[in-house]
């Protein structure tokens, strides 16, 4: 079993859950992308389906929606992946077209959510967690492949090698206040 997917798995499902916490204990969405959301709905249906719906539904919860400080053109990343995808794929058949759709869009999907954060600049504990476990399960994504890479030797695919670099640089910046915040036990608040 390689210990690196695992983890890298077992970490993006704690995302999911710790966010899943946040809106259900404080019955908020307060400091959350909705946006965000509905691009990792796209990329992972079962899994971000019942966030989204909850964000956009549930009665309580949809009226901490802040629609003003969430104002990412996501629409945006949807096209430019899909074009990337059109213009870059191992090979022009649907199916390898659909894959780097996906791998391209997942890169750049927290995006909104990075951009809410800034401009909100306070974050919530629960908040933080989800956004952290996100950009770890990234993380560990890597170093599966760097393991896969040299225990397989055949597995070399630039497609997501090169947008998981993407992805995991765009939380630098968070990791970096998010550790700050940690080691000196304050709240996590990211400059505007």
């Amino acid at each position: 079993m390689n210990a690196f997917r695992f983890l890298g798995d077992m970490t993006h499902l704690f995302s999911v859950l710790v966010l899943l916490l946040k809106i259900y204990a404080t019955k908020s969405c307060s400091g959350v992308s909705r946006k965000t959301q509905e691009l990792y709905m796209l990329v992972f249906v079962a899994s971000s389906a019942a966030i989204v719906w909850c964000m956009r539904r549930h009665p309580q919860v949809r009226r901490t929606y802040d629609k003003e400080q969430d104002t990412f053109r996501h629409a945006v990343l949807v096209a430019a992946a899909f074009l990337l995808a059109l213009m870059f794929h191992d090979r022009f058949t649907f199916r390898e077209i659909c894959w780097a759709f996906s791998i391209y869009l997942e890169a750049v999907a927290i995006l909104p959510q990075l951009v809410l954060l800034q401009r909100s600049r306070n974050v919530d504990n629960l908040t933080g967690q989800y956004v952290f476990f996100l950009g770890a399960y990234r993380a560990f994504y890597i170093l599966n492949w760097i393991y896969r890479y040299f225990t397989e030797g055949h597995h070399s695919r630039w497609i997501p090698w090169l947008a998981g670099l993407v992805q995991t640089a765009l939380y630098a910046d968070f990791f970096y206040y998010y550790f700050l915040s940690w080691k000196n036990n304050v709240k996590l608040e990211l400059p505007a």
